[in-house]
């Protein structure tokens, strides 16, 4: 039905040709392109193993516009997805312009100089988009991504509307290591180490990173610490959730991540700013992440669950008074690298991309702009949850988190 171009070979990227692959009556044909072609040509013979599906491969700079460019008009692409790093959002977009492809990704812009990630970039290109008559779908991942369609589905099936709404993260998988990220480590500790932010009554509240804690006890998986931290669905859902009074965001985290991140962090291991090192300038976190482990080499190892999910408050559709639902996705580490290779980390982002994907090439979410999930029908998108490896499920709740 339609041709993709996919920029970037990490497990999402591969998590989501694998998928793509199997989805042969929607994605006709699939192009894989990163700077690193090997990782490429690694999924692209994991993808003909499985499936049968041969997926060319190419080298591409992200942050050369001009170069990106003609690779786009090379492939001539029905749609680009970017699932490179969230650094090389704007000049994806740009080359989309250039060569007049549709966009989509999986993650806001973020500048590299400072750990702060917001849609105005973006949104900011609603006019160039719009003129240019193309779509650019943002954050069709899990959180972004599933987690916002999980509220619209709740507007539209059980709510009037939203007073109070929390995301719940959780991962219980253990990968046997000492101390590694499930996703690129340069974004993950970027992400972890800013400041916390929450929406309440109609503005952004800041708090120290990993000040506010709880404990939940997350199905198939248990009891956890989780922390409050900002992501950057909060900034959609409260442009498009306009009566919510308060929305939080919560991950879990376990006391060795804890205490290995508090040390680097001490030791200015985190740091983005560079310093000098044998007479050059390097980033301590970009050497920090090259002595990591690769987040897609922990796959085979990883055993355990993921739980995330939403839990909202707020006046029933039926007129019953204020309810509180509970709506979420649980999805097995070893399932999900018997299917693909990855881990479910990497699964619950790659698999919601290649859904986000197949909206735009099928004509189900359509529209000239840029587009945030929120705005878009959530009933085709959540059968294809269940249908493609997350299927999700929903329970009433006696009344919203006592904390």
């Amino acid at each position: 039905m339609g041709k993709v171009l996919v920029i970037g070979a990490g497990g999402v990227g591969s998590v989501a040709v694998h998928k793509m692959a199997m989805n042969a009556d929607i994605f006709s044909e699939i192009v894989l392109a990163s700077r690193t072609v090997s990782k490429c040509d690694a999924i692209a013979a994991s993808v003909k193993q499985r499936t049968g599906v041969t997926v060319p491969t190419h080298a591409i700079d992200a942050d050369d516009v001009a170069a990106t460019t003609a690779l786009i008009n090379e492939v001539k692409p029905d749609l680009v997805v970017n699932l490179a790093l969230p650094y090389q959002d704007l000049s994806i977009m740009d080359a989309c312009l250039n060569a007049g492809v549709h966009y989509m990704d999986t993650a806001n812009y973020e500048p590299k100089d400072v750990a702060k990630f917001e849609y105005h970039w973006q949104w900011d290109y609603q006019d160039k988009f719009k003129n240019a008559g193309l779509m650019a779908l943002l954050g069709s991942g899990f959180d972004p991504g599933v987690t916002s369609v999980f509220a619209m589905w709740l507007k539209k099936h059980k709510l009037k509307t939203i007073r109070l709404l929390d995301i719940l993260d959780c991962n219980g998988g253990d990968h046997g290591q000492a101390f590694a990220t499930n996703f690129n480590p340069e974004i993950n500790i970027r992400e972890v180490t800013a400041p916390a932010r929450h929406w309440e009554n109609g503005e952004f509240v800041e708090t120290p990173a990993m000040g506010v804690k709880q404990t939940f006890d997350f199905e198939q998986v248990g009891e956890k610490t989780m922390y409050m931290m900002y992501h950057e669905e909060l900034e959609s859902l409260a442009r498009f959730v306009p009566e919510m009074e308060r929305a939080r965001f919560w991950m879990t985290f376990g006391e060795e991540y804890i205490k290995h991140l508090t040390v680097l962090q001490n030791v200015g291991m985190t740091r983005i700013d560079p310093v000098m090192y044998e007479g050059r300038e390097i980033i301590p976190l970009q050497f920090l992440k090259a002595v990591l482990p690769e987040p897609s080499s922990l796959g085979e190892t990883t055993k355990g669950k993921t739980n995330i999910g939403d839990i909202a408050t707020g006046e029933a559709l039926n007129g019953s008074g204020e309810k509180t639902f509970y709506i979420k996705n649980i999805c097995d580490h070893e399932k999900a690298y018997e299917e693909t290779g990855n881990q479910a980390v990497s699964y619950t982002t790659g698999v919601p991309a290649m859904i986000g994907a197949a909206m735009i090439l099928t004509g189900k979410w359509k529209g000239e702009g840029v587009f945030n999930m929120e705005q878009f029908d959530p009933d085709p998108f959540m059968e294809m949850l269940n249908e493609h490896g997350l299927p999700w499920t929903v329970e009433e709740l006696d009344g919203p988190l006592p904390f």
